[in-house]
C-alpha cells in the first residue's frame, strides 16, 4: 500500500436529480466504497442533460484528481447523451463495442429481443473497456480515469462491485465517533489543538438538536488505526477534563 493520497470526483448526471424528483443514493455508497479501496472522494458536481455541462464537468474532474466517475444517463433514451457528452470530452468518437453487443444480445434474447433503442447501451467512447453489470446486461465503461457508472442505485452497487480491487489506491480510511452534549462552537478550539496535536488525523464535528439540547458528534478520521484510537483517547480526555460527559460511538 501507498502512503500516497489518491483521489476521487464525482460526476452526478441527470435532470431528475436537479429536479428532485429522484434522491440521489449514489454519492454515499461510491464514496464508501471508495474509501475502502483507499481513494477518498474530493468532489461531487450534478449537472443536468446538457452535453456541454457534462463535458466541462468530466473534464475538470478527470484532470483534477486520480479518477472520475459518472453516473447516470446510460440507458437505452434519447436524453441518455452521457456516452456521447464523455467521448467529446476525450475527443474520440462514439462506437458500439462487440462484447457489449454480445451481452445485450444475449441478455434481451427472450425478452423481445436487441432493439434499435436497446443497441444504444452498447455504445461507448472508442477504446473504452466494460465493466461488467450482472443485474440489467448493460455494462458500465471504463476509458482512462474515467469510469461511468449506471445510475440506479442498486445496479450501480453492483458495478462498483465488479471493480473491487482494480483501481490502483493507497490506505483504506479508518475512523471512530465519540459524541459529546455540547454547541460545537463552545468547544472549536480545543477541537483545533486536538486535531494539531495528532498529525495525519482530521476531526470532522457533527451537530445536532435533540430533546431541546444541542450535542454533536465528532468523527476521527486516518489511515492508521492506532492514530484514530490515539486522538479518540485525547479528545475523550479533553472534553471530560471541561466537565462534559463523552459517549463512545457518537449520539
Amino acid at each position: 500500500m501507498s502512503e500516497r493520497i489518491w483521489t476521487a470526483g464525482l460526476v452526478v448526471i441527470g435532470d431528475e436529480i436537479l429536479s428532485g424528483r429522484t434522491q440521489d443514493k449514489n454519492v454515499a455508497q461510491i464514496a464508501l466504497w471508495l474509501n475502502v479501496q483507499g481513494i477518498r472522494l474530493s468532489e461531487v458536481r450534478v449537472v443536468p442533460d446538457v452535453q456541454e455541462r457534462i463535458v466541462e464537468a468530466v473534464n475538470a474532474v478527470r484532470t483534477g484528481y486520480d479518477y472520475c466517475f459518472t453516473t447516470g444517463g446510460i440507458g437505452p433514451t434519447h436524453d441518455d447523451i452521457t456516452v456521447d457528452a464523455i467521448a467529446a470530452a476525450l475527443g474520440v468518437p462514439v462506437v458500439v463495442h462487440p462484447q457489449a453487443r454480445a451481452v445485450l444480445e444475449k441478455h434481451y434474447e427472450t425478452r423481445g429481443g436487441l432493439t434499435e433503442a436497446r443497441l444504444r447501451m452498447a455504445r461507448v467512447p472508442e477504446g473504452a473497456d466494460l465493466i461488467v453489470n450482472r443485474m440489467s446486461g448493460a455494462p458500465g465503461i471504463r476509458i482512462g480515469n474515467v469510469l461511468i457508472l449506471a445510475g440506479v442505485p442498486s445496479i450501480t452497487a453492483g458495478m462498483l462491485d465488479a471493480l473491487t480491487g482494480t483501481l490502483e489506491g493507497g490506505r483504506p480510511v479508518v475512523s471512530g465517533t465519540l459524541g459529546c452534549w455540547v454547541a460545537e462552537s463552545e468547544i472549536a478550539d480545543l477541537l483545533r489543538a486536538t486535531e494539531k496535536a495528532h498529525a495525519g488525523v482530521a476531526i470532522g464535528s457533527y451537530p445536532f438538536f435533540r430533546e431541546g439540547t444541542t450535542g454533536a458528534n465528532f468523527v476521527v478520521r486516518a489511515t492508521d488505526q492506532s492514530l484514530v484510537d490515539a486522538c479518540i483517547a485525547d479528545l475523550t480526555q479533553r472534553l471530560a477534563e471541561t466537565g462534559r460527559e463523552v459517549v463512545a460511538g457518537g449520539i
